[in-house]
């Protein structure tokens, strides 16, 4: 029986909460605005999608046994070998619609081990050094969890750099009613103090 204590259940609503909001980030952009580098390391909005589809794939997949039943839809380890940025941007044959279709079903595939599995049930992070690479299904939650809110965050800052959209969520702004100018007006006076 599962409920609001259930540790399981809040790990998996707050992944949830967070990949709605990676995705909503995207929501009213053109190709163009979701694919443009937005940091010198060229991050771009679409890319981190790109980049949490295939950590989850990795994660409530490979580390646990099981397959993406599409392996050409996800970035290889050829292609990671040959480009280590690979899964942060979209190819010339990739859409955002496809990206983002790609993630969503990436969701239902990792809700799946969620599903099916205990929290204490032991995987094995190939990629990890070999005396970490043991860890169960809910170090693995937490740390998948970890990693997208903290993308989450980057495409909050680069989606308010392209049109000022702010907040915490669809039709949740979470942001007082500020006169915005002057604040950063402010906080620029302030800063030059010193």
């Amino acid at each position: 029986m599962t409920g609001p204590s259930d540790p399981k259940d809040a790990l998996r609503r707050y992944l949830q909460s967070t990949r709605d909001a990676l995705v909503w980030k995207l929501e009213g952009l053109s190709e163009r605005d979701l694919r443009l580098p937005r940091t010198p390391t060229g991050t771009s909005l679409l890319g981190i999608v790109k980049h949490a589809a295939n950590v989850e794939i990795g994660y409530f997949g490979d580390v646990f046994g099981r397959s993406w039943p599409s392996p050409e839809e996800r970035v290889s380890d050829e292609e990671t070998d040959a480009d280590p940025q690979a899964d942060w941007y979209a190819t010339e044959n990739e859409t955002a619609e496809g990206i983002v279709d790609l993630y969503r079903r990436v969701w239902a595939f990792a809700d799946a081990t969620v599903d099916t599995l205990p929290l204490d049930t032991v995987g094995c992070v190939p990629w990890w050094p070999e005396e970490r690479a043991q860890v169960t299904l809910g170090q693995v939650m937490v740390h998948v969890l970890s990693d997208l809110a903290r993308h989450a965050g980057h495409a909050d800052i680069l989606r308010e750099s392209i049109d000022g959209a702010a907040g915490l969520r669809a039709g949740t702004g979470n942001l007082p009613s500020l006169d915005w100018p002057a604040y950063v007006q402010k906080l620029t006076e302030l800063a030059n103090r010193f």
